[in-house]
């Protein structure tokens, strides 16, 4: 599959590849992992300028409309950079919700801050006990006056230190696992009750583990929605970091194929041996069967199609082995330096690395598809 896109998305594409060539080199986000706050508000406004975080959002939420075909073109962008500012957790995560479930007060609230860059979201959905399980939730959240009160706790929520909101999950009735108990509540990352323990994780971003204790917070959607909300969101969220995925893998490919054609062993270059070539040729089918596989998810998603869970599963596992080949193979190629954190392969490795364990890792998506695929 290759899409053919629009003269505004073409548009879009070329602003985020120019953006990103000027002003986001390694070097220059190498700087960014290393400061005290771990991404760079300067390019956070500078995305925001740029209309990246009004791009997927729709018209009547006050975004641009692009929907998913806008996040695909972002990231995968943004993969080859090795971005770190949290787009999918604010825009593709946050903002989709808000979208999706929140009240006309609270997008007007919300969807503004997110659009000009002036808040930060992040989803706390994760326990220590639940794994890929949106249903096994024993946060809890029970009514007082016309808010919630949240207790618990949530684990590795990716981006929290910088959020100025989170959307959790708790439950408001049933057993730890029951489905209609959950409801996703917006909680204000400063609030009394809310503890953070923060910590950087293996590709350079920001995490935390939140505790709450007695913590207030307002109802997004209506209870026990949850845990369907979150499902769907998972789907949009999978064709998110696909597509970053894809873009890492491509800038691999790209960085050994160049590689071999100047380092020399046995008085010739790497690239003229056979056995190599045969290598990064199987490296370059896997990037454009990953890309292929991307493209009809995202197209998918923006169309509606039916099935799309099934999809977004079988994307997540073929694409998760993909990058995982290709970046075990760049990182042999180029040998001890692989690794090395003054080159860029092995930062790309351990994006991707992260990227496969985000909402479910390649294995649990090949039972998820094969589940789904039995249930159709």
């Amino acid at each position: 599959m290759d899409i053919q896109f629009t003269e505004e998305q073409e548009l879009l594409r070329s602003s985020v590849q120019r953006l990103l060539r000027e002003q986001y080199d390694f070097d220059t986000r190498r700087k960014i992992v290393a400061s005290e706050e771990g991404f760079s508000r300067k390019h956070w406004e500078a995305f925001a300028e740029l209309g990246l975080l009004a791009a997927p959002l729709s018209e009547e939420a006050g975004g641009l409309g692009g929907g998913p075909l806008s996040t695909m073109i972002i990231m995968q962008e943004f993969g080859r950079h090795l971005v770190v500012e949290p787009f999918v957790e604010t825009v593709a995560l946050a903002g989709s919700l808000i979208e999706h479930l929140g009240t006309p007060e609270q997008k007007q609230d919300f969807v503004p801050g997110i659009i000009d860059g002036s808040k930060v979201w992040a989803l706390a959905w994760t326990e220590k006990t639940s794994r890929f399980d949106f249903a096994n939730v024993t946060t809890t959240a029970r009514r007082e006056g016309s808010d919630y009160v949240l207790s618990g706790e949530k684990t590795m929520v990716i981006a929290a230190p910088w959020a100025d909101y989170l959307i959790i999950s708790a439950r408001t009735s049933g057993d730890d696992r029951d489905r209609g108990g959950v409801g996703l509540f917006v909680v204000d990352r400063r609030a009394a009750g809310v503890g953070l323990q923060s910590f950087k994780t293996i590709d350079g971003r920001r995490a935390a583990e939140i505790g709450l204790r007695d913590a207030r917070g307002q109802l997004l959607g209506n209870e026990g929605e949850g845990v369907a909300a979150l499902e769907a969101c998972r789907d949009r969220a999978i064709g998110a970091l696909c597509a970053e995925a894809v873009g890492a893998i491509g800038e691999l490919n790209s960085v050994t194929l160049e590689y071999s054609k100047t380092r020399k062993q046995f008085g010739t270059t790497i690239g003229s041996f056979q056995v190599l070539q045969h290598r990064m040729v199987d490296m370059f089918i896997a990037h454009q069967e990953a890309l292929s596989l991307m493209q009809h998810l995202n197209l998918s998603l923006s169309d509606g199609d039916g099935g799309l869970s099934r999809l977004a599963s079988g994307a997540k596992s073929k694409i998760g082995y993909a990058g995982k080949f290709v970046a075990d193979q760049a990182v042999q190629l180029h040998g001890g330096m692989g690794m090395t954190d003054e080159l860029n392969v092995g930062h790309y490795f351990k994006r991707i690395s992260s990227i496969n364990i985000q909402f479910g890792d390649p294995a649990f998506h090949v039972l998820r598809y094969a589940q789904l695929d039995a249930a159709a």
